[in-house]
């Protein structure tokens, strides 16, 4: 297993060297459930999320104390077909504004306790217009994925990847279309606004992109590198480092589930150790959930991106580890029925 991203090779051999879960601390803390002071099943998905953790961690009874939250920002040169409400400087503003801490994530992840880390991919050289050529060159795709990979705490216990940039819903459209078929309209949302004119222009140049980039089809990197941006190949490389580290992943929305997906059809399985936190309000979400057999743990009407989200879903897992671990036993506890 490669220590760092150095070629394409190392991912490659990245995705075919992943480690899966601890199937004996899994099905060891199926075994402590069964023994918790509560009827079977009484904690619905709490209970399979708890057991999910303890394969990844490794232990029949891990804790949650150390999660990771990364923000990757780029900039796209889509947006000079008219498919954003608002302009690229906005990326660059609302990184500054991340850093000072005014940010919905910001709050979210000062609430349950996650370290928070924005990084700022090249603002001032946007991707190429994927209507007319390639979002990035394979160099370009080989730094974005390392600039992922090494935002990754390996001390972390969790982790949570977000992302900020304009544009970044019409790349995320394009690669769900690239590798999954259908219409273009079936995966254009509003992303920050459009009106109807909007979304229709929105959804031609959608289609227009991926007719130009027949290669992408079904070819997870290749629709990255074509169709993607700098943050989205970002988050691949942190969910890929993520698994080589055996460390659980909470997904975002529509567009970090779309860098998701990359590694997915790249290698079947590379997602295993990732839950999705959320289904977003941006339309496609649902439909690339279920591509991908992931059932959000929140929906709650968010469309924010930036890991927001995924973010607020960390107090669920971090609820369902906590009753898994100090719930008593009907032994301990002197109840009777265990």
């Amino acid at each position: 297993m490669p220590h760092d991203l150095g070629s394409m090779e190392d991912v490659h051999a990245c995705l075919a060297a992943m480690p899966g879960p601890d199937v004996g601390a899994r099905e060891a803390a199926a075994r402590r459930d069964a023994q918790l002071t509560k009827p079977a099943g009484s904690l619905g998905r709490l209970e399979e999320l708890a057991q999910w953790y303890a394969g990844w961690r490794g232990t029949a009874r891990p804790v949650l104390n150390a999660p990771q939250v990364i923000v990757f920002a780029g900039n796209h040169g889509v947006t000079a077909q008219g498919i954003s409400a608002f302009p690229p400087d906005v990326t660059a503003q609302m990184v500054a504004n991340f850093k000072a801490g005014g940010a919905a994530v910001n709050q979210l992840s000062k609430g349950v306790g996650a370290r928070m880390d924005v990084h700022a991919l090249a603002l001032d050289h946007p991707t190429a217009d994927i209507t007319l050529a390639p979002a990035m060159t394979e160099d370009e795709l080989l730094i974005s994925m390392r600039t992922g990979w090494q935002a990754v705490d390996s001390e972390c216990d969790l982790l949570v990847v977000g992302e900020m940039g304009i544009g970044n819903t019409t790349s995320a459209a394009a690669i769900s279309l690239a590798l999954f078929g259908g219409d273009a309209a079936d995966w254009t949302g509003r992303g920050t606004g459009l009106d109807d004119a909007g979304l229709t222009l929105k959804a031609e140049v959608v289609a227009r992109a991926v007719a130009r980039h027949p290669e992408a089809t079904a070819d997870g990197f290749e629709a990255l590198r074509r169709l993607g941006g700098r943050e989205i190949a970002a988050m691949a490389g942190a969910i890929l480092r993520a698994r080589s580290e055996r460390i659980p992943v909470i997904l975002d929305g529509f567009i970090c589930t779309a860098a998701a997906a990359c590694l997915e059809v790249a290698r079947p399985g590379a997602l295993d150790h990732c839950v999705a936190g959320h289904l977003s309000a941006e339309g496609a979400h649902g439909a690339l959930l279920d591509r991908l057999n992931k059932a959000p743990i929140l929906s709650l009407g968010m469309r924010l991106g930036e890991a927001s989200g995924a973010t607020l879903a960390i107090a669920i897992l971090q609820g369902a580890v906590a009753c898994h671990n100090g719930m008593a036993t009907f032994d301990e506890a002197g109840v009777s029925g265990g």
